[in-house]
C-alpha cells in the first residue's frame, strides 16, 4: 500500500475499476458482481473506484452491497461528482448512447457548482448503502473547467478540510487540464485515463512531471486502452471505439516481442504503468471474477528486461519512458 500525496490515504498498487459493474456495453448479473469484487479482494485488491455515471448509478449500488460485508477500514473506496442523476420520469428505452445496457431510469446533469458536489456526493452515500467514500474525484470537467476550478475544486477542499472525505481529485483522459489541476490546486490525487499506456504516453509529456514536481499521486486508468491491449484484434475498442488500423498493428506487434520474451501483453501493459515514480495504483476494470483473478494474476507476473530493451531499440517504446 501507498498514499496519495500527502493526504494519508492508502491505495493498493492495483485497484479495480468498477464501470463494468455498471453494465458496461454488455450486463453483468448482481451475482456476478459480488464475484468480481469478492475475487479481487482475495487478490490482495484493497481499492475501488466507481462513479454515479457508470450505469446511472447501478455501479455505486453493485459496489455498496459487495463491500458492506468487509471491515470498512480494511478497503479504499472513490466515487466521483459531476454529473447528477435526475429522474427522467419514465424508463422507456436504455442508457445504450452513454455505453450502459441499462433502462434509461435517469438522465445526467452536469453539474459542477458547490452545491451539486455536495448533492452528488449525499446521493452517492445513499447508493451505496455506505458511510463516507475515502476520495473524491471531479468527474470530465473538460468542458465546465471554469465552474470546476472556481466551485467544485473548493468545495472539495471543504470536504476535506472537515474530514468527510480523506483525498481530492479529478479524474479524465485528457492531460493538459489535468496538468493545470496539479499545478494551481492542492488536490492529492488524479486519475489519468489511457494516457499513459504502452500505445500512449502523452501523459509523459506534461502531468507527469508536474505530478512528480508536485508531490501528487496519479492513479492510471484505462491500461488497455478499454481493451486494445489486452486482446488485439480486428474489432477491439480502443478508447471506446473500433481500434484503427494503424494501433491495432502496433499492439500486434507488442503482443508478439511479449510472446517471444515469454511473457504476455496484458503483464507488459499493467508494470508499465505501475513503473512511473508518480504511480500509486493502477486501475483496471473488470465484469467477471475470472477477469479479475487473470488481472492479478498478470499484474503479478514479471517481465523480462529483454523486453522492455527490444521495444526501445525498435522505437515500441520512448527511451524516456521508466520501466520496471
Amino acid at each position: 500500500m501507498t498514499t496519495l500525496g500527502r493526504s494519508g490515504v492508502p491505495v493498493s498498487p492495483l485497484a479495480l475499476g468498477c464501470a463494468a459493474l455498471g453494465n458496461l456495453y454488455t450486463p453483468v448479473t448482481d451475482a456476478e458482481a459480488h464475484a468480481t469484487v469478492r475475487a479481487a479482494w482475495r487478490r490482495g485488491v484493497r481499492t475501488f473506484d466507481t462513479a454515479p455515471h457508470y450505469g446511472l448509478g447501478l455501479s455505486e449500488r453493485r459496489l455498496g452491497a459487495a463491500l458492506r460485508a468487509l471491515p470498512r477500514d480494511a478497503y479504499t473506496l472513490s466515487t466521483k461528482v459531476g454529473r447528477l442523476l435526475e429522474p427522467a420520469g419514465t424508463a422507456d428505452g436504455d442508457d445504450l448512447a452513454a455505453g450502459f445496457a441499462v433502462p434509461a431510469t435517469h438522465r445526467r446533469v452536469w453539474d459542477f457548482s458547490a452545491d451539486g458536489v455536495r448533492r452528488s456526493l449525499t446521493a452517492s452515500l445513499e447508493r451505496l448503502g455506505l458511510d463516507r467514500v475515502d476520495i473524491v474525484y471531479l468527474h470530465d470537467p473538460d468542458d465546465h473547467a471554469g465552474q470546476a476550478l472556481r466551485e467544485a475544486y473548493p468545495a472539495l477542499e471543504r470536504l476535506r478540510a472537515e474530514g468527510t472525505v480523506g483525498a481530492i481529485g479529478v479524474g479524465m483522459n485528457r492531460t493538459a487540464l489535468l496538468t493545470r489541476f496539479v499545478r494551481d490546486t492542492d488536490v492529492d490525487v488524479v486519475l489519468c485515463a489511457g494516457r499513459y499506456t504502452l500505445l500512449d504516453q502523452s501523459a509523459l509529456a506534461d502531468l507527469l512531471p508536474a505530478a512528480t514536481a508536485r508531490g501528487t499521486s496519479v492513479v492510471v486508468g484505462g491500461a488497455f486502452n478499454s481493451g486494445l491491449l489486452a486482446d488485439p484484434r480486428p474489432g477491439a475498442a480502443y478508447d471506446y471505439a473500433r481500434a484503427p488500423d494503424a494501433l491495432l498493428e502496433r499492439a500486434l506487434r507488442l503482443k508478439a516481442v511479449a510472446e517471444r520474451h515469454g511473457t504476455t501483453l496484458r503483464a507488459a501493459a499493467l508494470a508499465f504503468c505501475a513503473a512511473h515514480p508518480a504511480v500509486a495504483s493502477v486501475l483496471v476494470g473488470a465484469r467477471s471474477a475470472a477477469e479479475a483473478e487473470d488481472c492479478a494474476d498478470r499484474f503479478a507476473e514479471p517481465v523480462p528486461a529483454a523486453y522492455w530493451e527490444e521495444l526501445r531499440r525498435t522505437g515500441l517504446l520512448p527511451p524516456d519512458a521508466p520501466v520496471p
